[in-house]
């Protein structure tokens, strides 16, 4: 039976509050938002430092100060006007924007979902004049005491529509928006200094930087420097390229580690990113993702930055060319980057050796390869001999010959050979048991391991404090910057590297393993696992592995790869070994 029709409502016109509330969405999605279109403001203005405080990670109060140049008190009305600047004439041209935004498009979109305090002094006015804006509606005007430049304070964001902010993340969340955002920022413009605190003390210090270098450091860690290579390059009229990128090494899990800015706009883009990452070639596996800071600076008229209402992504006129002479800078200045020498074993994917040539495999037989290497390879020297892996339904029984490069092991069974990827294995057994509301153990140190963390890394240890205590690391501050661990996850007699902690809070800032299709829980649990699991380059027991399997051989679903696609083993039944060995007849 068909549902009954219903008459269509008559159409009408929206109340104006209504209007502006539903436009102000566009630009003002949470707290971080606010802070990029007043920052950005702050930067068309001239500002040599901006400072910022939050409460409630933005929610309760933001208040963004600069020492720019100032609104006159006969504009203050018209700043907080929609569709009113001074950043372009009355009558444009609109695809010629130089500045970042429009001053009078983003006060007045905040103040209609806010309360929203403006106060301002040019450099030739005695005193600072200012406005308020509650919900849209302007206020009262009044004067104070201010060193030029403008103040902004919001309050109480969203309190006039509260299903916005139900759908926001807790304070802790969303203070780390904030910071990223304030990251980018400032890696686009690095010669302009930044600040940010909040009810606990300051959360960001970035001083200005007159390197592009100087300033990636600063964000992505000190050891950056020196694992990275710069990159210029550009066509007269197209693009001119600066660039700073970490070496394939420090390739990261996710894409956010790479900030791209165009003219000064920190911007979004998949096509400058998909450039680098092709300039980058087979150094990096496919997996893992370029981390550094790019700078493109094109020609006005040649690009489109009202793609977006926030402007955090554009257009340009002719986008091959400017991602082809990216990619072409990128692999020019990689293949001058000198190679290092092979390492003694295959490194782990991210690790510092990812980088370096994989070393030749040689025959056990070779008559070049000495004793030491014979074991190394297959473990056939080992005196604990093989040990066996009980066989389950429609599973053979295993027995583990040996590794090859404390990495890849060699199973035997009446079908053939089995390749097991060690950490694989052990990673999705880990993975089951934290989605059971299992924990991982944790070892204390005897001697704590002091880190340095950035502002990002410090946000994100706040907000994901109970899933970094559940992955096993127990944290404490020990002065601004710096904490210490004092335990760390311990896995079958093996503790995790307190450095790990920083490859966790990297995965947990984008929701953990974007490779895990499932939900955030299901996201963490895959980070956790991943960092606390056996590593490539660990020396296990054959005991050790025969536990790993048996225990992935008792889940419900039998799985066959790690949480996040990698598969566990690779069989080689005894019919291709035949074929391989022309004994197809046999």
């Amino acid at each position: 039976m068909s549902a009954p029709s219903r008459s269509p409502a008559p159409i009408h016109r929206l109340a104006p509050g209504t209007v502006e509330r539903i436009a102000a969405g566009e630009v003002v999605e949470r707290p971080a938002s606010v802070v990029k279109e007043l920052v950005e403001n702050a930067y068309d203005a001239g500002a040599a430092s901006v400072v910022v405080r939050i409460a409630g990670g933005g929610l309760d109060r933001i208040e963004v100060a600069d020492d720019g140049s100032g609104i006159a008190g006969d504009d203050l009305e018209l700043a907080v006007e929609r569709h009113a600047t001074s950043k372009l004439p009355a009558l444009g041209p609109v695809e010629r924007i130089a500045t970042l935004g429009f001053r009078g498009e983003a006060l007045a979109a905040i103040g209609s979902v806010s309360r929203l305090r403006l106060l301002s002094r040019p450099a030739a006015a005695a005193a600072a004049e200012g406005i308020e804006v509650v919900g849209g509606a302007r206020g009262e005007r009044f004067t104070e005491a201010r060193a030029p430049g403008t103040t902004v304070r919001v309050t109480e964001l969203f309190f006039n529509t509260p299903a916005r902010r139900k759908f926001l993340h807790a304070a802790a969340r969303e203070q780390v928006e904030v910071v990223r955002t304030l990251e980018q920022l400032y890696l686009a413009r690095p010669s302009v200094g930044l600040r940010l605190s909040g009810e606990a003390g300051e959360l960001l210090s970035l001083p200005a930087s007159s390197t592009l270098l100087e300033a990636a450091a600063r964000v992505l860690g000190g050891e950056f420097p020196e694992r990275s290579f710069p990159v210029t390059g550009g066509a007269p009229g197209t693009v001119a390229i600066e660039a700073v990128l970490g070496r394939p090494a420090l390739a990261g899990a996710t894409g956010s580690g790479l900030y791209v800015a165009v003219n000064g706009r920190p911007v979004v883009s998949r096509g400058v990113a998909q450039a680098v990452r092709l300039g980058f070639g087979e150094t990096i596996p496919r997996p893992r993702f370029p981390v550094g800071v790019v700078h493109l600076t094109v020609p006005p008229g040649q690009l489109d930055v009202n793609v977006h209402p926030t402007k955090r992504e554009v257009r340009f006129a002719a986008p091959r060319a400017v991602e082809d002479e990216l990619r072409r800078a990128v692999r020019l200045a990689l293949d001058r980057v000198p190679s290092p020498s092979a390492p003694p074993r295959a490194a782990a994917p991210g690790s510092p050796d990812a980088d370096r040539p994989a070393p030749t495999f040689e025959l056990p037989f070779s008559a070049s390869t000495s004793p030491g290497r014979q074991r190394q390879l297959v473990g056939l020297g080992d005196p604990g001999g093989p040990s066996a892996v009980p066989g389950g339904s429609g599973r053979p029984r295993l027995e583990l010959l040996g590794a090859i490069d404390a990495l890849y092991w060699v199973a035997s069974s009446d079908d053939g050979l089995l390749l097991i990827d060690q950490h694989a294995a052990s990673e999705r057994l880990l993975y089951a048991r934290l989605l059971e509301g299992g924990t991982i153990a944790r070892q204390t140190l005897v001697d704590p391991v002091l880190l340095t963390l950035t502002a990002a890394q410090r946000a994100e240890l706040d907000a994901n404090a109970a899933a970094v205590r559940d992955a096993g690391f127990e944290v404490e501050r020990f002065g601004p910057t710096s904490y210490r661990v004092r335990s760390v996850p311990a896995y079958r007699g093996r503790l995790v590297r307190a450095e790990e902690l920083l490859g966790l809070l990297r995965e947990l800032s984008d929701g953990g393993r974007p490779t895990v299709p499932d939900g955030v829980a299901e996201r963490r649990a895959a980070s956790i696992a991943c960092h606390a699991a056996v590593r490539a380059g660990d020396v296990i027991e054959r005991t050790t592995l025969a536990e790993i399997l048996s225990g992935l051989d008792r889940l419900s679903d039998r799985p066959r790869s790690c949480p996040h696609g990698r598969p566990i083993a690779v069989h080689l039944p005894r019919s291709r070994l035949d074929r391989w060995f022309l004994r197809s007849g046999a």
